[in-house]
């Protein structure tokens, strides 16, 4: 599957041929739910429980006589009113993250490229190179190439002056090939590829 490339400026450099079972795969909605579900509880911090009544280690021994004493009745030194009791309703521990199989995450990425391409909202750029990190630059040279909300994934690592240029774009993010996912792919209108990230991307998918 022929494509060409472009580079910042929005000129056309030549072509490159992305390999069909990862550009342009069957849509599964399913698998992109499975995957992106994934990926959400993993981000979710495990919550901690808070020791309640039973958790603390103090004597259950009653404190005093039940009457006769001229105080409230009481039971043991681990009811929450007392200091180092137990909390009464504390957060119960919960973790949120599942399993999931390699190659249903697997699968997932090249789902997520081949929507992105099957849409006609993946580029492949020649690279990410700018002369400096302006971002009003860069600004301009995205307004050629029509991108307002874009996820650009280069190879082994980001060109430094994109990634400052960058930073301060609201709808411009930029990762290296090994960061590349199925939420940040959806989560923006467009997909830049790097030839570098292309090559690095069919590399990984075929062992």
């Amino acid at each position: 599957m022929k494509v060409d490339v472009k580079n910042l400026d929005a000129g056309t450099v030549g072509q490159i041929d992305l390999v069909e079972d990862i550009f342009a795969r069957e849509i599964r909605a399913d698998i992109l739910h499975r995957v992106v579900t994934w990926q959400l509880a993993k981000r979710r911090a495990t919550a901690r429980a808070a020791k309640e009544r039973g958790d603390v280690k103090l004597t259950s021994k009653k404190m005093y006589r039940q009457k006769g004493s001229g105080s409230a009745r009481h039971g043991n030194k681990a009811a929450p009113q007392f200091r180092k009791g137990g909390k009464a309703h504390g957060p119960r521990a919960r973790d949120f993250e599942f399993s999931l199989n390699k190659k249903i995450r697997a699968l997932g990425l090249k789902v997520a490229l081949s929507a992105k391409q099957a849409e006609g909202k993946l580029i492949v750029l020649e690279n990410l190179e700018i002369a400096d990190g302006k971002t009003k630059v860069l600004a301009e040279k995205l307004g050629k190439l029509g991108i307002n909300s874009g996820l650009f994934i280069d190879g082994d690592a980001v060109d430094a002056n994109f990634k400052l240029a960058a930073s301060n774009l609201p709808k411009i993010n930029a990762l290296p090939v090994i960061g590349a996912n199925v939420y940040d792919i959806l989560k923006h209108d467009t997909l830049v590829l790097t030839k570098a990230a292309v090559e690095k991307l069919e590399a990984r998918f075929n062992g």
